[in-house]
């Protein structure tokens, strides 16, 4: 039995009319009572393989799907979402003319924006472009930062904004700034594209608190990598995760100013809260503690507002650096992994396979007193979800290993992965039921998606599973409100198998 606790309540929204011959608007109500530990899949359509369904945003005025789809020729397809249950692909917009690959979508308003990366160069700028939803027109081509990752309209729809993540070369030969560009709609899409560089000074309080720069050029500003962003409703504030520096930064979009950087600091897994199983060649999965840090490294963040207090929440993925000029990732187990005798006695024991010897571990970071060995261990990724004061930067909630234990329980945890991240948290979109904030977590690894309620961001309360397509990397809520059939949506997009899922949650 469902507790009424956990049951979203109403959602509300207006039509408005006006009749003949009468002076004053009548106002009509319509409610639908929603369940929100009820979804479930309604409909399913399979776009490609690898690559097919990255990310997905949709066209309220058009009732439409844009999907980015790099499963072979580099396109956006189009889905048809009158009937939810019967999605159907109707069209493509061929991107090969604009000589970039799409890494993601966004839409307001009748326009669709996309993010694109130099085809030719990774390291060159990007591009964004925008078109008409109603017939796929051309509208504009604006130049941003190198490798925009993700896109975003503001909820005003003022602001096109991008996190350019900047990634290097192989050899490090060319390292462009990590950066976010600000694109004012109304200004005739001009650009405004701000990187890091003003918070170098700051870098050694900044590596005390967990916040991690180190490539081969130690260049800090090249060394930020933005990766996702999310935009206070209020369309003043952004939050933009950066992964591999284990930080968000927080930029006032009315001053077009990056205002702070918060460094997130690392999980202790030696905490029985936070046991995880870390070998994949254990025969087993086993949730125990170790002498062992992890970093946070977020990939996508979502906002929600509780109390008039601003909240962001983070899928704490984890990520490497791996070039053949700089690479910072090892097992323990490898024989150049030197453990310091003194704070790790049982060494050998340790780096068997059935032990720590299969997790991967961040080699730049570790050796605290610059003798050679390794007098901490730091992995890659926090294997959860993290909720964090919007304002301060400090740490509200984090979920231990629950994302690992209860994918484990409902019979999607890949053991194969536990010498990496686990199922590794990709996706997060918090949506407002009703009177309940709902966040929706995709997990890439386990092929799943699991349902909280987020009203109360100190003790977030577990609702339900759900079983996703091939890798979950794009989570999309469609409220009741703007929705084809006047019933919330939640879209999953899934590169792995080229999926995208509708599922819907049940009346109340």
């Amino acid at each position: 039995m469902i507790r009424k606790s956990l049951v979203a309540s109403a959602v509300l929204f207006l039509i408005i009319s006006c009749e003949n011959g009468n002076d004053s608007n009548e106002l009509t109500v319509e409610t639908v009572n929603e369940n929100s530990s009820s979804f479930k899949e309604i409909g399913s359509i399979t776009i490609g393989g690898t690559g097919a369904a990255e990310i997905s945003t949709y066209d309220e005025t058009t009732k439409k799907l844009f999907t980015v789809n790099n499963s072979s020729t580099n396109k956006i397809d189009v889905i048809d979402l009158s009937d939810p249950s019967k999605p159907v692909l109707t069209a493509s917009i061929d991107l090969t003319v604009y000589n970039g690959a799409a890494n993601s979508v966004t839409t307001f308003n009748g326009k669709l924006a996309v993010a694109l990366e130099s085809k030719s160069n990774k390291q060159a700028p990007g591009k964004v472009v925008v078109f008409e939803t109603s017939n796929y027109a051309f509208v504009k081509e604006i130049t941003v930062g190198a490798l925009p990752d993700m896109i975003t309209y503001s909820h005003d729809g003022k602001f096109i904004l991008t996190a350019n993540e900047g990634e290097p070369n192989d050899d490090y030969s060319q390292d462009p700034e990590g950066s976010v560009s600000i694109i004012e709609v109304a200004s005739n899409y001009a650009v405004t594209t701000l990187n890091f560089a003003g918070f170098s000074s700051q870098l050694a309080a900044l590596k005390t608190k967990g916040f991690r720069i180190a490539s081969a050029t130690n260049n800090f500003a090249a060394d930020i990598e933005p990766e996702y962003i999310t935009i206070s409703e209020d369309s003043k504030t952004a939050w933009v995760t950066l992964q591999e520096n284990n930080g968000i930064a927080k930029i006032d979009l009315t001053a077009k100013k990056i205002t702070e950087l918060f460094p997130l600091g690392y999980k202790d897994y030696s905490l029985a809260e936070n046991a995880i199983d870390i070998s994949d060649k254990d025969g087993a999965t086993a949730f125990n503690t170790w002498k062992l840090k992890g970093m946070f490294q977020p990939d996508a963040i979502s906002n929600f507002v509780v109390n008039n207090v601003s909240y962001v929440v983070t899928a704490n993925e984890g990520d490497t650096r791996e070039y053949s000029a700089f690479t910072d990732v090892k097992r323990i187990g490898s024989s150049s992994v030197i453990l310091d005798p003194a704070v790790f006695p049982n060494a050998v024991a340790l780096k068997a396979d059935a032990s720590m010897g299969r997790l991967n571990i961040n080699t730049k970071m570790g050796d605290t007193d610059g003798d050679g060995d390794f007098d901490e261990l730091v992995g890659f990724g926090a294997r959860s979800f993290s909720i964090w004061n919007g304002t301060t930067g400090q740490l509200v909630f984090d979920s231990k290993n629950e994302l690992d234990k209860k994918a484990y329980e409902f019979g999607v945890y890949d053991d194969a992965r536990s010498d990496d991240k686990g199922v590794e948290p990709e996706a997060v979109y918090v949506a407002k039921m009703g009177d309940k904030q709902i966040l929706f977590v995709g997990l890439e690894r386990a092929d799943a998606l699991m349902i909280y309620d987020v009203s109360n961001p100190a003790a977030p309360k577990y609702l339900q599973t759900l079983k996703t397509g091939d890798a979950p990397e794009g989570v999309l809520y469609i409220p009741a409100s703007k929705s084809p059939t006047k019933r919330s949506l939640l879209v999953v997009s899934s590169e792995g198998d080229g999926s995208v899922k509708i599922y819907q949650p049940d009346l109340n």
